[in-house]
């Protein structure tokens, strides 16, 4: 069943004024009132401008009442429009007036007003019919990408639900360990798939989009702080805020940055010592993403740079590093740095992440 909880709570774009035409089409009859002033408008000013208009110009007003009454109330109470402006004229401006006899210049006249008054009738109610079909296609586009966002956004919520459970199934077994190495070992592997089943809550979105690094790994780092009760621990992140990595390329690079902020805790300020955290995001000009995660604990053990010494965070972090085309290493400098060298071809481009957002906004105001 899907969780409605994710569902995209967006609401329904407005209609835009030309899809909302022919109007009134539930109150036929505020259409025809309309469709009469209209018409009367037409007609006393076409008698108005008699007087200034040479002989042959009999529907100078009407062309424009039929056009505006099918544009606004649709083709039937247009073409009652231009049934009765065709009368008018014929009675009062086609010679001989005040007649409806039909002469030869009354039925060329006559046969002149039909064939335009018809195809303007047709176009209108083309244009009219061609905009429904539209909004009605816009529409369906729109609920299937909705229904895509939704269908998206469950499938990463069990995604993310199936890894919590494994993890806490990995800590039930851990109660049926006696050794101590292995329950830490269960606890490490526990807290790594929990961590990658938050990562994989916040990080993806439906459109393919990446995400700023900094402000990512600072949600990220302060998590791990968060999980590990340490209030006395401070934390600053800080570098490039427009810095943006390949979203395949953001959940190693999540579980390296978490794993050296978790060693720095553990290993760095053990025995009750309070420090800070520095996580720092720069763009190396030769190479590429550049993360430095420096606390100023106590630092590495003696003989810690020997690959015996390593411990299994330590190796996960390096080959996790190597498999992006980067490297990971750790070094004494007024405590522990930890430094994550990444390539360029990692770095998510800039203009893409723009044209994406353009263009949501273009559809947006295609909406309005």
């Amino acid at each position: 069943m899907i969780d409605t909880a994710l569902a995209p709570q967006t609401a329904q774009p407005p209609r835009r004024w030309i899809e909302q035409l022919p109007v009134a089409r539930d109150r036929p009859y505020l259409g025809v009132i309309a469709m009469l002033a209209i018409v009367g408008a037409a007609w006393v000013l076409r008698t108005m401008a008699d007087p200034l208009l040479p002989s042959g110009f009999p529907y100078v007003t009407f062309f424009p009442a039929v056009i505006i009454t099918c544009f606004l109330f649709g083709a039937p109470i247009g073409s009652a429009a231009a049934l009765l402006c065709g009368l008018l004229a014929w009675y009062f401006f086609i010679p001989p007036t005040h007649t409806f006899m039909l002469t030869q210049g009354a039925g060329f006249a006559l046969g002149f007003y039909l064939f335009v008054v018809a195809t303007d009738l047709a176009l209108v109610h083309w244009m009219q019919a061609a905009n429904r079909q539209l909004a009605t296609e816009r529409e369906v586009n729109r609920t299937l990408a909705d229904t895509r966002e939704l269908l998206f956004r469950e499938l990463q919520h069990r995604v993310s639900n199936n890894l919590q459970v494994a993890a806490s199934l990995l800590s039930l077994q851990k109660r049926q360990l006696v050794d101590v190495g292995a329950k830490a070992a269960l606890d490490e592997a526990a807290g790594r798939l929990a961590l990658i089943g938050q990562i994989s809550r916040q990080l993806y979105d439906p459109s393919g989009s990446s995400h700023p690094l900094v402000p990512f790994l600072g949600d990220l780092c302060r998590s791990v702080i968060d999980a590990s009760g340490r209030g006395d621990v401070a934390l600053n992140v800080q570098g490039d805020d427009q810095l943006r990595v390949l979203p395949d390329a953001a959940i190693p690079i999540a579980l390296i940055v978490a794993e050296a902020v978790a060693n720095a805790i553990e290993h760095g300020f053990c025995d009750g010592r309070s420090g800070l955290i520095l996580v720092e995001v720069v763009r190396d000009p030769q190479s590429g993403p550049l993360v430095t995660i420096h606390d100023n604990g106590q630092g590495l053990p003696d003989g810690f740079e020997d690959a015996e010494h390593a411990s299994l965070g330590m190796k996960i972090a390096t080959t996790l590093a190597r498999s992006q085309g980067g490297s990971f290493r750790l070094q004494r400098q007024h405590g522990t740095l930890a430094t994550l060298t990444l390539p360029a071809g990692l770095l998510a481009s800039a203009s893409a992440n723009q044209d994406r957002n353009a263009g949501r906004a273009v559809a947006g105001a295609t909406d309005r």
